[in-house]
């Protein structure tokens, strides 16, 4: 698999020496903030051809199996503060789908905040985290990204078979992996070097986000309530006018939207 990462990465990527391959592993994501906690460098990535612990937002698993998906994360090092980095998981969301666009030609959405999506269904999905130092400033921040390439609708698990699709299915031919984690390698790189300005990434995001003008319902702990979803502000928040008519600017909880992933 590294071979063919760096097949199609130029002789000039910055990042083709700091690239670490696992036939299986946790957790790239893990894996990287070991490394990040041990001094890895800007620009790390750790890939993984299967994860045994592979981790999603709000504490879920991603689905991660051996030789049919890209499971990657990168460490970044910027020099900034967390509240300069509100809106990294819009940014990586677009990088991603950017990049799968390059590699496989087909433009994902976005499912608000972190999904990527196709025909309605899972594609992959993204989980940022970061380090704070004493001073206040970011230590390093680890950029995950899982993209289904390979599986048949019979291989997803019961739990999510209604819900997850992948590139070979909704393409209908199969996917260069190499390729595929080169060029989310690349868009990343290209990302973290405008990642302090979110209007670079942002009107892509909202353009991208399919949530944007849907019905929603929003779900934290017993409470769910409903609205439309009607923006997504400078720091990537969900703004959303629920039933009553108020506005309200929505940076937690867990959002459905209506006609996807069983919310009918």
């Amino acid at each position: 698999m590294k071979n063919a990462i760096l097949s199609h990465l130029p002789a000039s990527h910055p990042w083709r020496g700091n690239i670490h391959h696992f036939d299986t592993i946790d957790s790239t994501n893990s894996e990287a903030k070991r490394m990040a906690a041990m001094g890895a460098p800007y620009g790390t990535v750790v890939i993984a051809d299967s994860q045994t612990g592979g981790r999603g937002r709000l504490g879920r698993t991603f689905y991660s199996p051996a030789g049919n998906g890209v499971y990657l994360s990168v460490v970044l090092r910027p020099n900034l503060r967390p509240q300069q980095l509100m809106h990294l998981t819009c940014a990586t969301a677009v990088a991603a789908c950017n990049a799968v666009e390059i590699a496989v030609g087909i433009h994902p959405g976005i499912k608000w905040t972190n999904d990527l999506v196709v025909n309605c269904k899972k594609l992959g999905g993204i989980l940022t985290e970061l380090s704070i130092k004493a001073d206040g400033f970011v230590d390093y921040i680890i950029i995950g990204i899982g993209i289904n390439c390979g599986q048949k609708a019979e291989d997803f698990p019961p739990e999510i078979a209604n819900i997850a699709t992948s590139l070979s299915l909704y393409a209908g031919q199969s996917v260069d992996r190499g390729r595929l984690a080169a060029a989310i390698i690349d868009s990343v790189a290209h990302m973290a070097e405008v990642l302090e300005n979110a209007d670079a990434f942002l009107p892509q995001y909202r353009a991208d986000c399919i949530t944007l003008g849907q019905d929603i319902s929003l779900l934290r702990g017993d409470e769910v309530r409903h609205g439309k979803a009607l923006d997504v502000d400078k720091n990537g928040a969900l703004i959303v006018q629920f039933a009553d008519g108020r506005l309200e600017t929505v940076t937690s909880g867990e959002v459905s939207v209506r006609g996807m992933y069983g919310y009918v």
